[in-house]
């Protein structure tokens, strides 16, 4: 990664920003897609959050902890607001805001129903561009909501698509772009293309608004005591925007099309009382006062006097079919306002320099040797992830008291999960899964999303994952927050994996930030403590922890409680604390390189995975692992019986991934305490090594690799068979999360006076077990897949050619572990890349993506993928752990490299 590139602006601007002296990332699109409906708004007193705060309520109630935007922007603090509002003449409702359904009304629960792509962004987001997708009919709410309502769990999701409202091209392709010519100086510019065979008009209401600060008096943040901000129009063509805290600025607003200004109207951002609770409003203007002024006509909906907390340029655009039309604004600081026309012949030339400059970032981070699909995808990816950063704020003790300017919350509050973290304090800019779907922060994929962040901007990256060890979010006892919906749930331990992994991605060896990987250690050391004081409920090295982030893995629900009274001992569990082991281990010989004193905790983290792979392997005979099946399996355990639950899932595979390759010759130079330990417990506590090798030792006295892993060599090859095999976990877009052997034969298991089924579903859930949103039982998921892949690579590192298994099982063909790990990054790829007929199977059957020019090139970055045929399923927008697809990329591009190299060598 080269950020010294002399031509690299963007990385003069990453620079800029991580010394603080310019404030790059102050602006960003860090504006949520879906406010409503979220555990923070939610002040309903039985927590029914889709029901209390609806789509129907969004455009008229004020959102007490942030706000929403369609493609918009704000500053990291979500002062000052601006998106974008649509009218095609013909829609029920003003566009201000996506819309989906509601986890109830899904029939495979929540779901946006709208077309809109990333398609650009740069990491201080110098640059932005977003695309929409607008029907120019009417947009069919009601149609949507009853037609996925009538479907059952078997059924597919009635998608917008598939309404035939784009049919004809009759919609708008509605593209936001954004430059910034200083930090606090950004250029919009929105053109709008009218696809469809008639001349059609479209309103264009860009938007600029305060979030409500000064209703709720709140009593724990200095927001509570801010003045009211305040919009005011400034001339014809701008409007300016005071803050107490944020400052001056000035929105300006360009000529239309048709050389005519636009006319502004303003409002405020306060609840419409009368209108959702039949209550008296504090003032005349509300929020939904554009919808009323634009839509219903109604001029008295917004204040005549051109001011408020609301404010809008609102243009009329008449686009001939085929054509296209372009609306420019500019949002200034009132320090770094232009000195002349805002609109003159620089607003053009910054554009076209930040163009440039993002093209020439990305050139010098997604590799030439791939081809300009897998770049466009790469591309689009990085664009995804960027977007997805979110203001969040979420003050627990403010959340559960409530605010002293509005009614006490329910008694019901102070029985909610989350009553639990009473320090919990985020007001920040983090890293979400899909601002609609998933829009908080969920701390595993956090994890995940910082992988291919670490190529872009190592600085986020590493701020993220240490702001989620900081005191305001980690537990006092050490547990990491899980997600706002239930903060004490447990996910799977790879905070560590991903601190060690964006540690090593930054810089080379030598170069790197010891400092960050030391502060993330400390902390980290405190998590680690928290598992094992928490989920070994026996002190015996087998591990619990319920869901574990995989929801309906399980025969029945891990989290909350098992049949007959028994104790689950999970091999996911026990599996994830030997990856957390050697993990760790891996950064306490890194810091002891550095620092002496940290060979003591290598040597505990060493010793304590041994503990563990003992435990998993050898407790009460064969551990977790099945002899006869040649599989890890979750065991209950009732009084002194242990019963393995013999259904092959992802939870079997999950300690493959549990492995560590140490180099004796480092160990030897540099680590004398810690090789000393080492080799007293080889020399006295075989009875844990036992005849597994669970460390094996390979090359010449001094030089020689030692391997630490779960399985040993026999148990590894055997699990292999299974995961390699196209009839149980082998798809040909990677490995599955279930067994295809269960689709015709389910697994049955009874105890307890029931009966528990177990069936291959490569799709989505077909019941409602496990809360409905639960899928884990067959698709395709890319971070357990992308752990695998690089566990393989450490296997080889270890094994070389020396170990070859059979790839597919079945096939005939052996390959080492480095082309297993090659060909399911291959299978990944093919997700994204068109096949033979233009379609990508990730995209699924929908022929436009494959065969219209103006959907060809838009790429969707799905939750999970069918575990059959690839299409992608779950949140669309889940570009953060998919953006993993960049890594696995990056790979192909290197084994490209390395074949042409030997290609061009010259033999002897």
């Amino acid at each position: 990664m080269d950020l010294d590139h002399p031509l690299d602006a963007e990385a003069d601007r990453l620079k800029q920003d991580a010394r603080r002296e310019k404030n790059w990332k102050r602006w960003g699109p860090y504006l949520s897609e879906r406010q409503w409906a979220t555990v923070r708004e939610d002040y309903s007193p039985d927590g029914e959050l889709w029901k209390s705060f609806p789509h129907d309520h969004a455009r008229s109630r004020a959102y007490r902890w942030g706000e929403d935007g369609l493609m918009g922007i704000c500053d990291r603090e979500c002062r000052l607001c601006f998106a974008l509002a649509l009218w095609n003449e013909n829609d029920p409702i003003l566009k201000e805001r996506l819309f989906g359904l509601t986890n109830p009304e899904g029939n495979h629960s929540e779901d946006v129903k709208e077309c809109y792509y990333y398609l650009d962004s740069t990491p201080t987001h110098s640059y932005l561009k977003a695309l929409y997708k607008y029907p120019q009919a009417a947009f069919p709410y009601e149609r949507l909501v009853d037609e996925n309502r009538r479907r059952t769990r078997r059924d597919p999701e009635f998608e917008l698509i598939d309404t035939g409202i784009f049919d004809e091209g009759r919609y708008f392709d509605v593209q936001a772009e954004y430059a910034k010519a200083a930090p606090e100086d950004i250029l919009i510019r929105v053109t709008v293309f009218n696809r469809g065979p008639e001349s059609a008009r479209l309103r264009v209401l860009p938007t600029l608004w305060f979030r409500n600060t000064w209703t709720w008096d709140a009593a724990y943040e200095e927001e509570g005591h801010w003045p009211r901000p305040r919009l005011e129009q400034d001339g014809e063509d701008s409007v300016r925007a005071e803050h107490a805290t944020l400052g001056r600025f000035r929105l300006s607003a360009a000529p239309g099309p048709d050389g005519k200004p636009p006319s502004w109207i303003f409002t405020e951002n306060d609840t419409n009382l009368a209108r959702l609770f039949k209550a008296e409003n504090a003032g005349p203007y509300v929020k939904d006062g554009f919808h009323a002024c634009v839509v219903d006509g109604r001029a008295d909906a917004v204040n005549p006097s051109r001011a408020g907390t609301k404010a809008a340029a609102h243009y009329i655009l008449d686009i001939p079919a085929g054509g296209q039309a372009t609306v420019r604004l500019r949002l200034s600081a009132e320090s770094e306002k232009p000195a002349g026309d805002p609109f003159g012949p620089d607003f053009a030339t910054v554009f076209d320099a930040r163009v440039r400059e993002t093209d020439a970032f990305y050139e010098a981070r997604i590799p030439c040797e791939l081809t300009d699909d897998e770049r466009l995808v790469s591309r689009q990816a990085y664009a995804g992830l960027l977007w997805s950063k979110q203001f969040y704020e979420y003050i627990l003790p403010e959340w559960l008291d409530g605010d002293r300017g509005q009614p006490r919350p329910s008694d019901a509050r102070r029985r909610h999960p989350n009553r639990a973290w009473p320090h919990l304090y985020s007001r920040d800019v983090l890293s979400t899964p899909d601002k609609w779907e998933y829009p908080a922060f969920f701390a595993w994929d956090l994890a995940f999303h910082m992988l291919p962040f670490a190529h872009i901007d190592p600085d986020f990256a590493k701020e993220q994952l240490l702001l989620l060890l900081r005191e305001w979010y980690m537990h006092p006892n050490g547990q990491l927050p899980a997600c706002e919906y239930d903060l004490s749930d447990v996910n799977p331990p790879v905070h560590a994996y991903a601190c060690w992994r964006v540690y090593k991605l930054t810089g080379e060896p030598g170069g790197r930030d010891v400092g960050f990987l030391e502060r993330a250690f400390q902390k980290l050391l405190l998590n680690f403590t928290w598992w094992v004081n928490r989920q070994d409920a026996a002190g015996d090295n087998v591990f619990a922890g319920g869901f574990l982030g995989l929801d309906n893995i399980g025969v029945f629900d891990r989290s909350k409680g098992v049949p007959a009274g028994g104790r689950l001992e999970q091999a996911d569990g026990t599996a994830w604390m030997g990856f957390y082991c050697t993990t760790m281990l891996a950064i306490a010989i890194e810091l002891a390189r550095f620092n002496p004193s940290y060979e003591d905790v290598a040597s505990k983290f060493f010793e304590h995975f041994i503990q563990i792979a003992d435990a998993l392997n050898h407790l009460g005979g064969d551990g977790l692992w099945h002899e006869e099946d040649g599989f890890y399996y979750d065991h209950l355990r009732c009084a002194n019986e242990s019963i393995p639950l013999r259904v092959r899932s992802l939870v079997g595979w999950i300690p493959l991934l549990a492995v560590e390759v140490l180099e004796e010759e480092i160990i030897h130079a540099e680590l004398p305490q810690f090789q000393k330990r080492l080799f007293w417990f080889l020399k006295f506590r075989k009875d844990l090594l036992k005849s597994i090798a669970l460390m094996d030792r390979k090359g010449e006295p001094g030089s020689r690799r030692l391997l630490l892993a779960l399985p040993g060599r026999e148990r590894l090859v055997r699990a292999l068979r299974r995961i390699l095999d196209e009839s149980e976990f082998l798809s040909p877009y990677g490995v599955r999360s279930m067994s295809r052997a269960y689709k015709d034969q389910p697994y049955v298991f009874r105890a307890g006076g029931q009966e528990y089924r177990v069936a291959y579903m490569p799709g989505d859930m077909e019941t409602t077990d496990f809360g409905g949103n639960s899928n884990w039982r067959g698709p395709v998921w890319f971070p357990v897949n992308h752990l695998l892949v690089e566990a393989l690579q450490r296997y080889h590192h270890f094994y070389g050619d020396d170990l070859k298994v059979e790839c597919p099982t079945g096939s005939g063909k052996f390959m080492n572990l480095l082309e297993v790990a090659h060909e399911i990054g291959e299978r990944l790829g093919r997700l994204f890349r068109p096949d033979e007929q233009g379609s990508r199977p990730g995209q699924g059957p929908e022929r436009r993506f494959a065969n219209d020019p103006h959907w060809r090139n838009l790429v969707l970055f799905h939750e999970y993928f069918h575990g059959d045929d690839g299409r992608g399923l779950g949140a669309s927008h889940q570009t953060g752990w998919t953006a993993l697809i960049t890594r696995h990329f990056k790979d192909c591009a290197q084994g490209r490299r390395a074949e042409a190299g030997r290609r061009t060598t010259p033999t002897k």
